[in-house]
């Protein structure tokens, strides 16, 4: 049987596969750059494929296929380094939970749902709290309809920050545990808020909380992603010149083996949970081979882990995301030798990022306020 077709295939995935990663390195803020950094696990398994294709069915290999084979490799192992972590393959980033007396006091349940304005499947996510009883639950394009529906939970959530918008970028924190002088702040873009308050642990210790939701680089919203990366460096900036104990969670709009978020943590030094354990693979609902993770929580070192889990659909096109921490500041000398370690040009790269994407945010801060004026 002349198999010449399948060898020429895996040839023509091969040739896509390291085009697509050479085309991830380019410098550049464009959506049609930075819109490759999702899909390595995509892209990996189709890479898998044309390697495996070109050794079974080739023969009698040229010069051409040698380099072609040779590049793909290359852009394999790549690939790999940046998926790997996030399996068991890799060293664990934070420890696994150890039991302790009176364990409540020292545990915290945080639920992270982008809930898509237009899905009105709001009683999901209400039973699924109430199943649940995370004791931080942060809602994502969360309107006035979706507040009217969480009205429910709140018997049991006395603390509450609320900031119902229709443009995509509302946001409701509702919690268990005392917030102390939570603000709602516009970073980057006005129309687009972050939640920064002070939270009061139940054994007493005092943390810092962030919940972002930055816009991401798409054809339909921002050209660029140089908003999202700006509001993600300065809080990890801010994070680390304060030197707090701190948790940051939310829809990020990017994926943790980006060159941002990777930055992110080294300048802020925060932890990510899911390093040596699983995928938690949250967009889209939709389309299980297009998934990977958008809804992330990053955390400093004194916390361990219980358990991280992708929470049933709620109807929205991302999964509901929970995460289980304990409180060990025991464990924070070991951990944070965990945490990646900051670069020499990590400062000023950020501090450039930062100067760009406030210039960026206010050219977009213009336009969504003419667009909001022409809609009226």
């Amino acid at each position: 049987m002349d198999f010449s077709f399948l060898y020429y295939g895996a040839q023509g995935l091969a040739g896509l596969v390291t085009f697509v990663t050479i085309w991830g390195w380019l410098p550049l803020d464009n959506w049609w750059v930075r819109g490759v950094d999702f899909p390595r696990i995509q892209i990996m398994i189709l890479g898998i494929i044309a390697w495996i294709g070109m050794v079974a069915f080739g023969s009698d290999w040229q010069l051409v296929q040698w380099l072609l084979f040779g590049a793909l490799s290359i852009a394999l192992a790549f690939q790999f380094r940046m998926v790997l972590p996030y399996t068991m393959l890799w060293k664990k980033e934070v420890l696994n939970a150890k039991d302790k007396p009176d364990v409540q006091e020292h545990q915290l349940k945080i639920m992270v749902s982008n809930v898509l304005t237009t899905n009105d499947d709001t009683y999901k996510l209400v039973e699924l709290v109430q199943r649940k009883q995370p004791d931080i639950l942060i809602t994502l394009e969360s309107d006035e309809k979706w507040e009217k529906a969480l009205n429910q939970i709140e018997a049991d959530y006395s603390y509450t920050v609320k900031v119902p918008l229709d443009n995509l970028y509302g946001m409701h924190l509702y919690s268990k545990l005392e917030l102390i002088d939570p603000e709602v702040k516009y970073l980057i873009i006005d129309d687009i808020p972050s939640i920064h308050t002070q939270l009061r642990l139940q054994g007493g210790r005092v943390i810092w909380l962030y919940c972002l939701h930055p816009m991401p680089p798409s054809p339909t919203e921002a050209d660029k992603s140089t908003t999202r990366d700006a509001e993600l460096l300065m809080v990890g900036k801010h994070i680390k010149d304060n030197e707090q104990t701190a948790i940051l969670a939310g829809d990020l709009n990017d994926v943790a083996w980006s060159k941002t978020t990777r930055r992110f943590q080294r300048i802020s030094g925060l932890l990510d949970p899911r390093i040596g354990r699983h995928f938690i693979n949250t967009f889209h609902v939709d389309y299980p081979f297009l998934r990977w993770a958008l809804d992330h929580l990053f955390h400093s070192p004194c916390f361990t882990v219980i358990d991280i889990q992708r929470l049933p659909s709620i109807g929205s096109d991302h999964f509901p995301v929970l995460t289980t921490l304990q409180y060990e500041p025991e464990k924070a000398s070991k951990q944070e030798d965990n945490a990646p370690s900051e670069q020499a040009e990590d400062s000023k790269e950020t501090e450039n990022k930062i100067k760009a994407g406030k210039k960026e945010g206010s050219k977009l801060s213009k336009e969504h306020a003419e667009a909001q004026n022409n809609s009226n």
